[in-house]
């Protein structure tokens, strides 16, 4: 079973940049979207060239062209869920989780703090009631978790770590910290866990040239209950789809 993450920067932006042709080369049974800045019946629209062959949930933030996520699937999926069952976190269409037979599937976009770290707050409780989200769900059956974290949790995981440390959303201790509670929590971080030395970016900025000189960011991730390690036949990042600033990210699993 190959699923794929992938960041678009808009759902209806994307689609016009090949995304059809992309899907269908890459063949994953589930496609998890974030950032699809757009309302539920808006995606449902966009995607409409692909929903014979994918089942399509879509969550959508209440403010137009902001946020949202999106799940295509191929499995049967038992139950779709929205949000983590708190007001102040489920406003912004950030999180869909579907129930398959073996594991939950969590997509999600986690908050940015924002310019000048004016989220940084907000973002460390939402990092707490996600955690406690994820393992009351763990409970149950194993988790795969994937989306863009936003964060890059090791200097390995930018380009330029010192000038953005503590300065940078995304690399602030506090947000680092966050992830490192995941991890202690018993989540795996599968790229890292296979890949221990390997620099390789998720995300470049539009400005100066980012993509082209490789100054980038690895914030988009799938963490997975342990028991799901050796399920894993290969984590990749593929860092050769346009489209996005964000490139997808592809999990393999055997079951």
């Amino acid at each position: 079973m190959k699923i794929i993450s992938w960041n678009v920067n808009g759902i209806r932006a994307v689609i016009k940049k090949d995304f059809f042709e992309t899907v269908e080369v890459l063949d994953p049974e589930i496609l998890c979207l974030q950032e699809t800045k757009a309302q539920v019946h808006e995606t449902e629209k966009a995607l409409e060239p692909i929903s014979e062959a994918y089942g399509i949930t879509a969550n959508a933030a209440e403010q137009k062209g902001y946020s949202g996520t999106a799940i295509l699937s191929k499995p049967e999926v038992i139950i779709t869920t929205e949000g983590i069952g708190k007001l102040e976190h489920d406003n912004e269409g950030r999180v869909i989780c579907n129930e398959y037979e073996h594991f939950y599937l969590v997509n999600v976009y986690v908050p940015n703090s924002g310019q000048k770290l004016v989220r940084l707050d907000y973002r460390e409780t939402w990092d707490k009631d996600f955690l406690s989200y994820l393992k009351a769900l763990e409970k149950k059956k194993p988790v795969i978790v994937c989306g863009d974290m936003n964060v890059a949790h090791q200097a390995i995981d930018l380009k330029n770590d010192k000038s953005n440390y503590n300065k940078t959303a995304g690399y602030t201790q506090k947000e680092i910290d966050g992830m490192t509670r995941f991890l202690e929590s018993g989540f795996v971080d599968t790229f890292r866990h296979f890949h221990p030395e390997e620099e390789a970016y998720t995300y470049w900025s539009y400005r100066f040239s980012a993509r082209k000189k490789n100054i980038g960011w690895r914030l988009d991730y799938f963490l997975i209950s342990e028991s799901l390690v050796d399920k894993v036949q290969k984590i990749e990042i593929l860092s050769d789809i346009m489209g996005s600033d964000h490139c997808p990210v592809a999990l393999t699993l055997t079951f």
